[in-house]
């Protein structure tokens, strides 16, 4: 996202497009991008108007990557999130950055999991002997099994397949028990679900000419300490493995929900804190509502260092006078100098529109905007245009690279 400067919209016709990335061959020795049928369904059912109008006007593209687009786990609305099929899915679908949430093994080892304990409904770990090395193993109907990468050794964690991340604790057998993949996703895509280390991912990535964005998940305390040696040294750890790598640290942008491990990155390894993400956890859903950082809270994170901000997408918006319009929250993050990321596109399901689309769309709780799924891109011309954002993350990144090029984002 070292390159995620915006032009101006309101003039951009499709031409801008292919100018805007002129300059750029990193992508054009790679991948190349194909962005399937879902865009173009997705624009077809947009209401007639100026937004219809300017996006199907760039249908035929070309198409190239935008570090605007970012993959969420890879494209995990069809594929098991973070395996190496998910990745190469979103890499071939533009996405410019792709994310690996780093957990750790027993062993020491940084793989990539969206949580340290997730293994039971995201692989087949309860259908296998592994089960038995659970911190709380799968017993049966109505169990609520807790199998974490910690329990296991590399080699144990990359004997999993990865899964759509769903189950049905009602379930009476272990196979059953891995079911429940809602149906707005799909099991299509799962035949193979390839784990992967993070330096397994950073690779990939760099064979596919995509960026990367690590995010250092929170884990069990008193496991960190005995593995690592403690927050920091866990930290290190990612680090270590990114120079390892020998990755330009223009290609990385660290992600944390904490604080420290931003400041940590700032302060110990400059040439990638630079470019570090803060993660904000607002929740205004949550019982009791998380709140979010305080606009002198936002000035003072800046100081210290930070310069990406990305909280939720439903943070930044709210509905005003029957349009959607950017939130107070966003003009706040904007008016402390941040540059903004967003999550998450394409992880709700919107046929039914917004309100019934749960937490992403908590700004529309009465759908007076998000009526349907093509309306996905409303809120995300809203959130490039008008709050500014530079990237997003999206489950699906084609629809995101689509709108991307067409803006000419980068």
């Amino acid at each position: 996202m070292m390159t995620l400067t915006r032009a101006v919209l309101s003039t951009v016709l499709c031409a801008c497009a292919t100018a805007s990335f002129a300059d750029r061959d990193h992508d054009e020795r790679h991948t190349n991008v194909q962005l399937g049928p879902r865009p173009y369904y997705l624009i077809e059912g947009l209401r007639p108007g100026e937004l219809k109008e300017r996006l199907q006007k760039c249908s035929e593209g070309p198409f190239r990557r935008a570090d605007f687009s970012i993959g969420h786990r890879g494209a995990a609305q069809q594929f098991a999130e973070h395996t190496k099929e998910s990745y190469q899915a979103a890499a071939r679908m533009g996405a410019g950055i792709v994310e690996c949430d780093v957990t750790f093994t027993g062993d020491g080892e940084l793989v990539c999991r969206h949580d340290e304990c997730d293994l039971a409904t995201t692989t087949n770990i309860v259908a296998t002997p592994l089960n038995a090395k659970c911190s709380v193993p799968w017993s049966g109907p109505g169990s609520q099994p807790k199998c974490c990468t910690s329990d296991l050794t590399l080699d144990e964690f990359k004997s999993l397949r990865g899964k759509m991340d769903a189950s049905n604790p009602a379930a009476t057998t272990p196979q059953g028990f891995l079911g429940g993949t809602p149906s707005w996703r799909t099991d299509v895509n799962t035949g193979r679900g390839t784990l992967m280390r993070l330096a397994e991912s950073i690779a990939l990535n760099e064979q596919n000419g995509v960026k990367h964005t690590p995010e250092l998940k929170a884990g069990d305390a008193a496991r960190i300490a005995r593995i690592f040696g403690g927050q920091e040294q866990y930290a290190q750890k990612l680090i270590d493995e990114l120079r390892a790598a020998r990755v330009d640290p223009d290609d990385v942008f660290l992600q944390s929900f904490n604080k420290n491990d931003i400041l940590y990155w700032v302060r110990h390894a400059p040439e990638f804190g630079k470019q570090a993400v803060f993660l904000d956890s607002i929740d205004p859903t949550a019982s009791p509502p998380v709140p979010g950082l305080t606009y002198a809270e936002m000035v003072e994170l800046y100081k210290q260092g930070g310069r990406y901000f990305a909280p939720p997408m439903p943070a930044l918006l709210t509905v005003s006078g029957g349009k959607l319009v950017p939130s107070q929250y966003a003009r706040d993050i904007k008016r402390a100098g941040f540059k903004i990321i967003t999550w998450t596109l394409e992880r709700s399901d919107l046929r039914g529109g917004a309100s019934k689309a749960g937490f992403y769309y908590y700004f529309d709780p009465a759908g007076q905007v998000i009526k349907t799924d093509s309306d996905v891109y409303v809120a995300l011309d809203v959130l490039a245009r008008e709050v500014g954002i530079v990237g997003i993350f999206s489950d699906w990144p084609a629809t995101v690279t689509y709108y991307a090029n067409c803006a000419g984002l980068k």
